[in-house]
């Protein structure tokens, strides 16, 4: 077996790890292991190795054996050596065999230009500012806040939740009915998989298939509603089919503010008949509030959880606030249902990083949060503008919805032309999805054909680029 040795590389503080070969002279298994770590692309071009004292250290081999190695290997060309610049891989050296061609951030197809919904403008990050609240959070907080985490996430967190949401989404909570989880995918898991909540679950005809998946692993069965220009048909929950009957549904999961993908909100009395429904059964409204901050063309929509906090559980992240890569969500639950999500998370916190947590409460507290959601609002809406623009003229004939907020729009397409217009833009170098994609298998109206369109993705500078290689790959106007 080979002895793998790791540096602790006193004079530099950087570390290298190495497998030596327990056969043979000392001075060739360095060399074996230094190459083997270069040819296979683990030292990258460039990587600073440690001094040659600190590696014989480590290694337990004489001084000279490593210097003798630095020096075989520099004449090989796989090292440099400069005075003041210590020893590293050269930059010429490279495993190209090994590497895999990168594709842009956020484009797992590698189309040139990514229209994908659900992602905000990774460009767009507030970094200074965020780095600033994360340097004054972690200076201000306790010692506490640096041992085990607590699954109900850190108090500063959710008294800053708290406030804003009740101002900004007109939720009702205090911070004890918040818990802090890792985004909506989580909390789903956390109400279904951990058996606080149990199917079967009312749904909308359209939504995100990952989260249906996550409820199918639950073995939670989805039931789709019917879908008309006041949203979700929450007003035949008492009488449609598996939803009414004894082992009917005891849940209902709603995009109240902004139905995904088609958009729009729900109308009032919709609402009402969903949290009426939820009385009556004894059940509970899950409220996916997933881009309720961002509205365009009309007043704010508040939350359902206001109407009832009793039967309505609101769910929130940052991700499309922020960024999905800050793992933060937020489920404000019923008093009764806390306990059951806490079993469920565990003794300890095992998702969400202490450090976010604090900076998010800071960046909330300070009125950065707002100021960055204010920002983005008008740069999402004059990139909605735009969008609407091209369509109206090198598309006239495609109507656009769901734009009064959000952070996609949704092109209707004529009948049948949906999967072909999905390829041609993607001949064009345009990644998006067809509104296929996110219907219900179960769904009870037809579908109807079109596109959706996430306006927030691509860079600044490509956004019109994009524009117009969508406009290309659009159908054409019908001979009439």
């Amino acid at each position: 077996m080979p002895e793998s040795r790791v540096t602790s590389a006193h004079e530099t503080g950087s570390d290298l790890h190495l497998e030596l070969s327990p056969a043979g002279p000392r001075r060739a298994a360095v060399a074996t292991a230094l190459r083997e770590a270069v040819r296979t692309g683990r030292l990258a071009p460039g990587t600073r190795l440690p001094p040659y004292r600190s590696l014989a250290v480590d290694l337990g081999v004489a001084r000279n054996t490593v210097a003798d190695v630095y020096a075989e290997l520099v004449a090989e060309g796989w090292l440099t050596a400069r005075q003041g610049s210590g020893t590293r891989v050269a930059e010429r050296v490279a495993a190209k065999a090994q590497r895999v061609p990168k594709k842009a951030p956020g484009n797992e197809s590698g189309a040139v230009h990514n229209l994908r919904q659900g992602q905000p403008d990774s460009t767009s990050f507030p970094r200074a500012a965020w780095v600033a609240a994360v340097r004054r959070a972690v200076s201000a907080a306790p010692h506490d806040a640096f041992g085990p985490g607590d699954p109900q996430g850190r108090p500063e967190l959710r008294r800053a939740l708290a406030e804003y949401l009740a101002r900004a989404r007109g939720v009702c909570a205090s911070p004890e009915q918040i818990v802090v989880c890792a985004g909506f995918a989580h909390g789903l898991r956390l109400l279904f998989g951990g058996g606080v909540l149990s199917g079967p679950l009312a749904v909308e005809p359209y939504g995100l298939p990952f989260h249906r998946t996550i409820l199918a692993d639950a073995k939670v069965r989805t039931i789709p509603m019917g879908l008309d220009e006041k949203g979700a048909r929450t007003d035949r929950l008492a009488t449609q089919p598996g939803t009414s009957s004894r082992h009917g549904a005891r849940a209902v999961l709603l995009t109240a503010a902004h139905q995904f993908p088609t958009g729009g909100p729900l109308h009032a009395a919709r609402r009402a008949a969903a949290v009426d429904w939820a009385r009556t059964r004894g059940g509970v409204v899950l409220e996916d509030d997933y881009d309720g901050e961002f509205r365009y063309d009309r007043e704010p929509v508040g939350a359902v959880q206001g109407l009832d906090p009793d039967h309505v559980v609101y769910l929130g992240s940052a991700s499309k606030s922020l960024s999905p890569a800050i793992r933060l969500g937020w489920l404000v639950l019923p008093p009764h249902l806390v306990d059951g999500v806490l079993a469920a998370k565990g003794m300890r916190e095992a998702w969400t990083g202490v450090t976010d947590q604090l900076a998010l409460a800071e960046f909330i507290e300070s009125g950065q949060y707002d100021k960055h959601i204010r920002r983005m609002r008008r740069r999402y809406r004059a990139r909605r503008n735009l969008l609407v623009a091209a369509l109206a003229e090198h598309a006239p004939h495609i109507a656009v919805t769901g734009v009064a907020a959000g952070l996609h729009a949704v092109l209707r397409l004529p009948a049948g032309t949906e999967a072909s217009t999905v390829k041609a833009a993607t001949w064009m170098g345009v990644a998006l999805d067809g509104l296929a994609e996110f219907r219900h298998p179960d769904a009870p109206e037809p579908h109807q054909d079109g596109l959706v369109v996430g306006y927030a993705t691509p860079p600044e500078h490509r956004y019109r680029l994009a524009l117009d290689a969508l406009c290309r790959a659009l159908p054409p106007l019908p001979d009439t």
